[in-house]
């Protein structure tokens, strides 16, 4: 069986060395390129200076690049600044002309899949839905922790694309929602401020054994008398969910795009937190066509200790991924 998942990396992945200025855009996106890992998605308010006006001569230079490189775009990610005001929120009328505007700018690029920001809610979606079908563009709510699959909260969004009976409205999932294994990197920063070793590896226990989050917070807090590092890190299991694989199949033809967030990678190129070898052949299993989009957010977790090295990072989530697709082929 040949799975119709295709490869690509979030500009996000890059963050530290775009801030830094080590890399520029194109750099990245040449660097994704070279890995296979040809679909790019993009954070216009981050990655093009022009944005929200974005001219002629802006889409073609994008476009131009992306040739240059073999690469496309695959996802487009949209912020509501519902606080740009200082007086006042934005109004439920300029929250849908915001969306609209995104609509608009991912279509004149090329971009076929929006990411919605969580927090935005399905009514107001359901006004951009007819917006989003004249552009062909897919809005996906980003499923992120502690947000799972099956919250609430989302099944909000996929009862409104149902009754519409749309394929432009859905969801998006990040894959930090199966956090199987706690992170090296989360306890390495927290030992670095101060956290007792035996008392981070209290958390680490709690965590593999999936107590629920608030029993391990009083714990540290309050019977060991945790310092300010040991309750931070305690309180991260709150954004810790291991949502259950086996559901992936039910809400696959609800997502177009993944964003395949990591926070590390080992030598040998395996993830130690994420649950990618329970996701992956539930992915080809359901015959889910999309892009894996690799979303590196370790930088924030390192960058006190040394330097940090996205590219990297990413090249082993990738050869990861072609690992673990060869391997549920082969088994399908």
């Amino acid at each position: 069986m040949t799975s119709k998942i295709k490869r690509g990396v979030s500009l996000y992945s890059f963050q530290e060395e775009l801030f830094l200025r080590q890399l520029s855009v194109e750099e990245c996106v040449a660097f994704a390129a070279s890995i296979g890992a040809k679909g790019i998605e993009v954070l216009p308010e981050q990655n093009m200076p022009s944005f929200p006006e974005l001219g002629s001569d802006d889409v073609a230079w994008w476009r131009e690049m992306l040739a240059r490189h073999d690469a496309h775009f695959t996802c487009y990610d949209m912020f509501l600044d519902t606080k740009v005001r200082k007086d006042r929120e934005m109004s439920d009328e300029e929250q849908v002309a915001s969306i609209r505007r995104d609509l608009e700018l991912a279509n004149r690029l090329g971009i076929r899949n929006m990411r919605v920001l969580v927090f935005v809610r399905p009514d107001i979606l359901e006004r951009c839905v007819p917006d989003a079908e004249r552009l062909d563009v897919h809005m996906g709510v980003e499923v992120h922790a502690p947000w799972h699959l099956e919250h609430a909260w989302i099944l909000r969004t996929i009862e409104v694309a149902d009754r519409l009976g749309t394929r432009h409205l859905g969801i998006l999932p990040d894959m930090g929602i199966f956090m199987k294994h706690y992170p090296p990197e989360f306890r390495d920063r927290f030992l670095r401020q101060g956290a007792r070793p035996e008392v981070a590896q209290f958390i680490i226990d709690s965590h593999e054994q999936k107590i629920m989050a608030e029993y391990t917070i009083y714990e540290v807090a309050v019977k060991m008398g945790g310092n300010k590092a040991e309750v931070a890190m305690a309180e991260t299991l709150r954004h810790a969910p291991y949502a259950n694989p086996k559901r992936i199949g039910d809400y696959a033809p609800y997502f177009r795009h993944i964003q395949a967030k990591f926070y590390g990678m080992t030598e040998d190129c395996r993830d130690p937190s994420i649950a990618y070898d329970e996701v992956i052949p539930e992915l080809v299993r359901a015959g889910w066509e999309g892009t894996l989009s690799s979303e590196y957010e370790g930088n924030r977790w390192i960058q006190d200790a040394g330097p940090v090295d996205s590219r990297e990072q990413v090249r082993r989530q990738h050869v990861m991924f072609e690992r673990l697709i060869a391997e549920a082929e082969a088994s399908h």
